[in-house]
């Protein structure tokens, strides 16, 4: 086994956290040709102002959804410890790339997976743009890395307790019907401030 693609943390539905977390096998090419792609975006914004807002640009970080059970194994190379995703194990059907502002992963992990959230697409005219807050930033940050590759934004997980989290879609990882709701929402996002 050779690891090559970034190294990561494995979020599971509940929230636990698993570090020093690789992935191998389908994907993995396109996994670290996306990465790159959106740190080099990362690169090139944050810290910009928003046109919209007027605040700067944050930190968005790309992440992989799993339905279903993670094949992991445990594995030593030059004394450091991995947990590796065995993703020649699971089915293509149950894989889907997003992301978000980095802060945010384990949020959206945990929202996905809980009763009651939805998935929306925001309007062009949104008000959400326009709002002087992280998550308004987020929301059109998406929609400008839309602009430069595989990464279609102005997504957001509405959650029952009113929070919302702007997220952004990696078309070059097809996904399932399990998760499609999330990469193409029919819903549309109605805020009135």
């Amino acid at each position: 086994m050779d690891v090559q693609t970034p190294e990561g943390d494995l979020i599971l539905s509940n929230g636990t956290t698993i570090h020093d977390v690789v992935w191998d096998g389908q994907y993995s090419g396109t996994i670290i040709q996306d990465h790159n792609q959106i740190d080099q975006l990362n690169g090139q914004f944050v810290e910009q102002i928003d046109p919209i807002n007027n605040q700067q640009y944050v930190p968005l970080q790309d992440f992989y959804v799993i339905k279903g059970q993670v094949p992991i194994e445990q594995v030593t190379i030059n004394g450091q410890t991995y947990y590796v995703i065995e993703a020649n194990n699971i089915n293509p059907a149950n894989i889907a790339g997003f992301y978000t502002y980095q802060g945010w992963v384990p949020n959206f992990v945990v929202a996905i997976n809980t009763q009651g959230t939805y998935a929306a697409g925001l309007p062009g005219n949104s008000p959400v743009f326009t709002w002087t807050n992280t998550t308004g930033t987020v929301a059109y940050q998406t929609k400008v890395y839309g602009e430069y590759g595989p990464f279609p934004g102005g997504a957001v997980l509405a959650q029952s307790n009113g929070t919302i989290i702007p997220y952004g879609v990696n078309t070059n990882i097809p996904a399932g019907i399990y998760l499609s709701s999330f990469y193409a929402p029919q819903q549309v996002y109605n805020s009135s401030s």
